[in-house]
């Protein structure tokens, strides 16, 4: 199977999702990982069909991801590379992109010129949230075109407008006979009269793919349509099940990163049963470097145990991040960075 090699990154978010039962920022977090972008898009965009997953995480630009874009009229044309000047409309409601991204298209880049595509992802936690989801997707569309030009003069080069994906993955509410389905909208020359041939290039700018999930368990084949995008969706979108990182190890190898394995020593749960595939040799050495150093962490186990309760108890506070890490810092004298890895440890024992 066509496996990309994971990140750190991935593998943090991964972990931090593990008990999602909304869409909250956090869990939304699994979606910026390249790897997982990588799976979704060579699933769904047509420009990608034929590349492995490696090459499309490199046809991602890394410095074009923004998070929470406004949405609104007079707003989003402000924001494109961040060199424009802002433009505020009066008495409007601002709504955001939840992601977007720009990625290179293949099919129009060459060794000169590259032509992007820029994709806006849109998890949803309901399928009906008291409107059509497709037509809220169009209207996103067509704010992602509107952003690509500043003001309209005699010199615009409409030419350069750039086509633009908006990719919407839904997961609960969903009907029982769409559950598990994907739709594609596109905009296509239907009728001419006359001899007239437009390029599609010309036309082809928007895309518009409604995911529908619906259920904690999906049932699907291997040999049907999307079954790779549906299987790999379901076990990253809803809270994680015994079978998950047999799932997610099926499309992403964390077993070869050797800079993982560096931080091995601080993962526990999820992450230390991915890492351990494939590294049964390393545990032997653990366990004689463990027995040495008993007497050391004998001492330290008093301290690992306040700090350890205090993470759970803000856990089942639902007390956010940034919180838990200042208190561990101020409390037992730790850096950010010894903060983070002692909150993954047994935040990740308690998933």
């Amino acid at each position: 199977m066509d496996k990309v090699t994971g990140s750190m990154e991935a593998l943090s978010a991964l972990q931090i999702t593990s008990e999602m039962e909304g869409l909250d920022a956090e869990c939304k977090t699994v979606l910026y990982a390249k790897e997982v972008l990588a799976v979704i898009l060579q699933e769904v965009v047509e420009e990608y069909k034929g590349y492995s997953r490696k090459e499309i995480m490199e046809f991602i630009e890394d410095d074009s991801f923004s998070r929470e874009k406004e949405v609104s009229t007079g707003r989003t044309n402000t924001q494109v590379r961040g060199g424009n000047a802002e433009f505020v409309q009066l008495n409007e409601k601002v709504s955001y992109f939840d992601f977007v991204f720009r990625a290179r298209n293949p099919r129009l880049s060459d060794t000169v010129v590259t032509v992007n595509l820029h994709v806006d992802m849109e998890p949803q936690k309901t399928y009906r949230p008291g409107y059509p989801v497709e037509k809220r997707g169009i209207y996103y569309l067509a704010r992602r075109i509107a952003s690509q030009l500043t003001l309209a003069t005699d010199q615009t080069d409409y030419g350069a407008l750039e086509k633009c994906y908006s990719i919407w993955i839904c997961r609960d509410d969903i009907p029982v006979q769409e559950r598990y389905s994907v739709s594609f909208y596109e905009m296509v020359n239907t009728h001419n009269i006359g001899n007239c041939t437009t390029k599609r290039e010309n036309y082809d700018l928007m895309k518009l793919v409604i995911i529908r999930l619906g259920e904690s368990e999906y049932h699907g084949k291997e040999e049907d349509e999307g079954y790779h995008l549906l299987r790999f969706l379901n076990a990253i979108m809803y809270p994680h099940k015994k079978e998950f990182m047999d799932v997610v190890s099926d499309y992403i190898d964390f077993s070869e990163n050797e800079e993982l394995w560096q931080e091995v020593n601080v993962m526990s749960g999820l992450g230390q049963s991915i890492l351990e595939e494939g590294r049964e040799e390393g545990r032997e050495q653990g366990r004689e470097e463990g027995r040495k150093q008993g007497r050391e962490e004998g001492r330290e186990q008093g301290r690992e145990q306040g700090i350890q309760a205090l993470v759970l108890d803000h856990l089942e506070e639902k007390i956010p991040w940034e919180k838990s890490i200042a208190k561990l810092q101020k409390h037992f004298g730790l850096s950010r960075e010894k903060a983070e890895q002692y909150y993954r440890k047994y935040a990740w024992k308690e998933c």
